[in-house]
Formats: C-alpha cells, structure tokens, sequence
C-alpha cells in the first residue's frame, strides 16, 4: 500500500466535529466535477490511491476514471462497504422489501419471499456476498487492490461476536476479486485479537489513530502496544482527531509510530492537501530507521 492514501469524507459532508463545516463541504462539492477536481489535485500531489465509500455519487466518479484510462493508468480506488447511510434511506423511503428489490439480485429476491426469514438466517453469508457484488458492480475495470468493510458492520460484528462473518468477507474478496481484504474499526486491539485467532495473518486494518483517543475504544497504550508487538499492514485514520490537534502535531506523532504502513487523510483543497503530504514526508525522513 502506498504512504499515503486519500479520503472521501469531505467529498460527502463528513465533518466530526463541525456542522458548519459539513454544510460548506456539501455546497463545494454538490457537483462530480469539483470531486473529479479535487482528486487530481491529490494526484498532483503524488497520490494514487482513493479510499471511499460506496456511496451512489461514487458511480459518476468511477466513469469519468474509465473514460480517461492514459491519466488515470496509475489510480487505484480502496472500497469501502457498505455505505450504511446508503441503505438507511432507502429504507425509510422504500421500506425494507423495496430495499433488497432494490439492491439484491431478483432470483435470491424471490427466493427470501418464498423461504422467508429461515433463508435469511441459513444462508446469511450467501446473503452477504450477494451484497459485496453489488456494490463492487460501480468498480468494474477499476483497479481495486484492496476492499474494506466499513467500521459500523465490523464492530457491530466485533460486538456480537459473530467471528464467522469477518472470516468469510476475507475469503470472498480475495477468492471472487483477487484482492485483499481489509476492515474498518474503531477497536483495533480487539479486532486484531480476533483476526489473529482465525488464522487472518498481517491483516490491513484501518483505525483512528491519533495521540487524544479520539475515537479510540480501548487506551492510547493498547493501541500503541499492538503496533509494536504485532505484525499488521495499520491504517491510521483521524489523526487530526476531527480538528483538535494542529496538523504538524498530530503528523508528527502519527509518522512516528511503528508499524503504521499507510495514513488516511482528506481534505477539500489543494493547499491543504500538499500541506498534509508535505508533513508527512518530512516526519517520515526524521523518523528512526524501522528494524527488518
């Protein structure tokens, strides 16, 4: 994975700490154009990895790659699914039969309604493999090294400890797209825990990573600990910790840590950006040499 990855959060109005901020984001961005913008701008920065969610926007995003392969030949896009906002709404809107219409393929549909809720509960990881390629349907001629699940279905999974459902996302994403697979969580150490358990080796996990604990469960130390004791490919995400910590502060513990391979960020200009890539690089080149 590269260094440095590039988010979407701002692209969809995701502020964690300011509203007003989320209002402006939704205004600068309500058209395709000023993402597709925004992008190249990272690209001029020297990123070509796009993490996202799958969001229906996202769709617009991925013809307009396809339909320019020579500039985007080097792009890469990290999925991350589901986008539960996506599915809530379309629930409220058309009801929770008119949702799997909608986004699950006809022939299971008719199936659940003849075999009700013990097809659901029989065959839930069919189920959930079926949804997986929907989604990856807009990523289609897209390279897509990587795909996630998000953080509100890995934890809530975490949470009822229903192991077997992480294990078979990891299996499908590899065996149908040739890809890894990586999670999503707001609870490192006990994901970690629990992948390492079932065989899941230098497992890609993305998390808030930031020197207040923010969004963080579990402490700072048991966070810490993990990157220096365990092998993984770690993903920190947050490390501004929505705001709270001055950028060079927050970078700068961050590129110091041991064992995060990768720093997730996003933002809405092109000052920002190549100021955040800048930071990077230089704790990067101040950091300690890592042992092999």
């Amino acid at each position: 994975m590269e260094r440095i990855l590039f988010g979407d959060n701002q692209f969809f109005a995701v502020n964690h700490i300011s509203d007003e901020k989320s209002r402006a984001q939704s205004i600068q961005f309500k058209s395709d154009d000023a993402i597709i913008k925004t992008l190249n701008h990272a690209q001029d920065a020297g990123l070509n990895t796009f993490m996202c969610t799958t969001h229906d926007r996202i769709i617009g995003i991925c013809d307009v790659i396809r339909k320019n392969p020579e500039q985007y030949k080097d792009f890469k896009i990290y999925p991350c699914m589901p986008y539960a906002h996506k599915y809530a709404n379309a629930v409220t809107e058309l009801g929770i039969a008119g949702t799997i219409k909608q986004y699950v393929p006809g022939n299971l549909f008719g199936s659940i309604f003849k075999g009700g809720m013990a097809l659901l509960s029989k065959d839930y990881i069919s189920l959930m493999e079926l949804m997986i390629d929907a989604e990856m349907k807009m990523f289609k001629g897209i390279n897509t090294p990587v795909i996630f699940l998000q953080n509100v279905i890995t934890d809530l999974l975490l949470g009822l400890r229903a192991e077997e459902i992480l294990v078979a996302f990891y299996n499908h994403i590899k065996k149908k797209y040739n890809a890894e697979a990586g999670f999503i969580t707001m609870n490192m150490p006990k994901l970690y825990e629990v992948l390492e358990r079932n065989g899941i080796e230098n497992p890609i996990i993305c998390s808030s990573i930031n020197k207040v604990g923010f969004r963080m469960s579990g402490s700072i130390k048991a966070y810490e600990d993990v990157l220096k004791t365990k092998k993984g490919r770690f993903i920190a995400m947050q490390v501004l910790a929505g705001g709270a910590i001055p950028p060079s502060e927050a970078l700068e513990y961050v590129s110091k840590l041991p064992n995060i391979e990768s720093i997730l960020f996003g933002a809405s200009s092109k000052k920002n950006i190549e100021s955040t890539v800048s930071y990077i690089e230089k704790f990067d080149k101040e950091a300690p040499p890592v042992d092999k």
